[in-house]
């Protein structure tokens, strides 16, 4: 890396997540609390076409830690993107030297997610896919988890070929070069990280960086993870 890491944004798009919004924002606290002193951070909550009060929640508990933007974007990918704009107005600084880790409402992150995710910048990472979980399958039928599990595949050497936006990060400077999000209503996270690859940045997907997210059967983006997820129950019945 041509300078080291100085700042990193976490982007969230969130939509009618007045119920979830402060355990994801209570997660990245905490991740944030384990970041080198010398790294500046904040959080970019983009509230997109809500309904109920995840805007004035966001602004509550992110008290100066962050901001929260209101949009009716109606798609992850421009709430995504908004979100980025919005991050780097923040940070003047080289954007070789600022990263931007990005997450849904509905996760919790561990606490070493921001800083494993700077040690990655520092060994000249450029981008990083990482895993989930799932918090409760109390919506799905019996044998949902089990079967979910046995599919998430997780290679011996520790890298999947799975690709969330729950769970996704890049430098600035590489996010810049391919243009971005795009205004994508779903699988907005595989087309940024299929763009990455063919720029050559260099990519690490690292099975054991993982997010915990929510179970439910219905999900924010259509043909997104729920519904994913929701097709298990097929085989289940």
């Amino acid at each position: 890396m041509n300078g080291a890491l100085q700042h990193m944004s976490v982007l969230i798009p969130a939509r009618n997540e007045e119920e979830l919004l402060p355990r994801c924002l209570r997660s990245i606290f905490a991740a944030c609390s384990l970041l080198p002193l010398s790294v500046s951070w904040d959080v970019v909550v983009a509230v997109d076409s809500s309904t109920d009060r995840t805007f004035e929640i966001a602004e509550c508990v992110l008290r100066g830690r962050g901001v929260a933007i209101r949009t009716d974007a109606g798609a992850v990918g421009k709430a995504r993107a908004l979100a980025a704009a919005v991050a780097l107005k923040r940070y003047r600084g080289p954007r070789n030297c600022c990263w931007l880790a990005n997450t849904d409402a509905d996760c919790s992150v561990p606490e070493t997610w921001l800083r494993d995710q700077w040690e990655l910048a520092a060994a000249n990472v450029e981008a990083f896919a990482g895993t989930v979980d799932v918090d409760t399958f109390q919506e799905h039928r019996a044998g949902v988890d089990d079967l979910f599990r046995a599919s998430y595949r997780i290679f011996s050497d520790g890298t999947h070929p799975h690709v969330h936006g729950a769970n996704l990060g890049v430098r600035a400077d590489a996010y810049l070069r391919v243009g971005g999000w795009r205004h994508l209503e779903t699988a907005e996270d595989h087309d940024l990280w299929n763009r990455l690859r063919i720029a050559g940045s260099r990519r690490a997907s690292v099975g054991r960086m993982k997010v915990l997210t929510s179970g439910r059967k219905v999900g924010r983006a259509p043909y997104g993870f729920a519904q994913a997820l929701a097709a298990h129950d097929e085989v289940a019945a």
